[in-house]
């Protein structure tokens, strides 16, 4: 079984750009993403392709062999949909293809254009991702449902609005230096506080925004790697899928994530290493109440103390585990085909050092990228290492 290596990474700006593409945004990602890597375009046997909304966005639905295209690559092109999570979901794709000794090289990606729907548009498009019959019909929205997960936490647990507040000021200052974060702008608790509710206790700050952007990483076999001379230190050594019930009714916890449990486990083993050996994470913040939520679930932190880990310093970037050094989903964007891509790009650069943020992880080793889709009814997790 061969190991995979991360051999470029590639990102746009996340942000409003309604005006661009989603092949031009994707074209960007790729170009950054091949000159970082050194592989020739000629090289790539496959594409694997994360996106969610693109036939209500941009009436385009087979993109796959449409974003080869804008990439400039002539292989096979596959487009993988499970939510938010989609990104995430290519990923585990091609990294079981090259394990399996099926490719050497892949091209992953996502994309998303929201933001050319405007805000009702984009809510009633992502709204596809919880369930039709049961929820959408009822009037529920993701800030809502996450609200409902919020009041089952604070009930079963405890916490405060305020515990939420410190995640997303955490976040907005981790973005700050990362120049293709949407948000480089830095919060107090206090603005979070004051921000308008969207569905209590979630306000204004406490949710992600709507993003357009890409995302795109070349990955390959060690065997590639080594033939071709590449510098390529850092590696994906584990990666897990997890599932849970679509609708939150049917679901036996609202407080936890079964789903991001079971993929973290899988992930572990695969990778050899447990939750302790994690240095840094990216995980999914669509919602401050997620961050929490996702650190318990993947044993990140302790079930019951998510929710203080941001208010107490654990998760800040000078903390024993810095969580979302990119900006996260709340400062950083989420253009949600992307998202899980992205996350494996952030770290990819985190752990080489070439990262705004790789001054406060200079000795870090491993690292965890948690990508969710929906109410966590779908989550991948991936384990990347670096040897010093």
């Amino acid at each position: 079984m061969s190991d995979v290596r991360v051999a470029g990474v590639g990102l746009t700006a996340f942000g409003a750009t309604p005006e661009r593409t989603g092949r031009d945004l994707f074209g960007e990602a790729s170009i950054e993403a091949f000159e970082d890597a050194g592989v020739p375009r000629a090289d790539v046997e496959a594409l694997f392709y994360g996106n969610f909304m693109g036939e209500l966005a941009e009436h385009q639905g087979h993109q796959g062999p449409l974003m080869a295209e804008a990439a400039g690559v002539r292989a096979p092109a596959t487009r993988y949909e499970a939510a938010c999570a989609s990104g995430g979901a290519a990923v585990r794709e091609a990294v079981t293809r090259i394990r399996n000794g099926e490719n050497d090289v892949v091209l992953v990606g996502g994309t998303e254009r929201m933001t050319n729907l405007g805000t009702g548009g984009a809510t009633e498009a992502l709204a596809l991702a919880a369930d039709d019959l049961w929820e959408v019909r009822a009037g529920m929205t993701f800030p809502g449902a996450y609200a409902l997960m919020a009041q089952a936490y604070f009930e079963e647990y405890g916490g405060e609005r305020e515990d939420l507040a410190h995640i997303a000021v955490k976040n907005h200052e981790h973005a700050l230096p990362n120049e293709k974060a949407q948000y480089q702008q830095e919060i107090e608790v206090t603005d979070v506080l004051e921000a308008p509710q969207v569905s209590t206790p979630l306000g204004l700050y406490d949710s992600c925004p709507i993003s357009d952007g890409a995302a795109a990483v070349v990955l390959t076999s060690e065997a590639y790697a080594e033939e071709t001379g590449l510098e390529a230190p850092v590696s994906i050594t584990g990666s897990g899928q997890g599932g849970d019930r679509m609708a939150l009714h049917d679901r036996e916890y609202l407080a936890r994530s079964p789903a991001a449990r079971e993929a973290g486990e899988e992930a572990y083993e695969d990778a050899g290493i447990s939750a302790s050996d994690i240095d840094v994470a990216e995980v999914h913040d669509c919602f401050t109440i997620a961050e929490a939520i996702a650190l318990e679930a993947l044993d990140l932190e302790p079930v019951g103390e998510g929710i203080t880990a941001a208010r107490a310093g654990r998760t800040t970037a000078d903390g024993d585990l810095p969580v979302n050094l990119s900006g996260g989903l709340k400062a950083k964007g989420h253009p949600v085909g992307a998202t899980g891509v992205a996350q494996i790009a952030e770290l990819t650069s985190i752990l080489r050092g070439d990262h705004p943020n790789s001054e406060h992880v200079e000795d870090a080793t491993a690292a965890l990228a948690h990508n969710a889709g929906g109410t966590v009814a779908s989550a991948l997790v991936h384990i990347l290492e670096v040897e010093r």
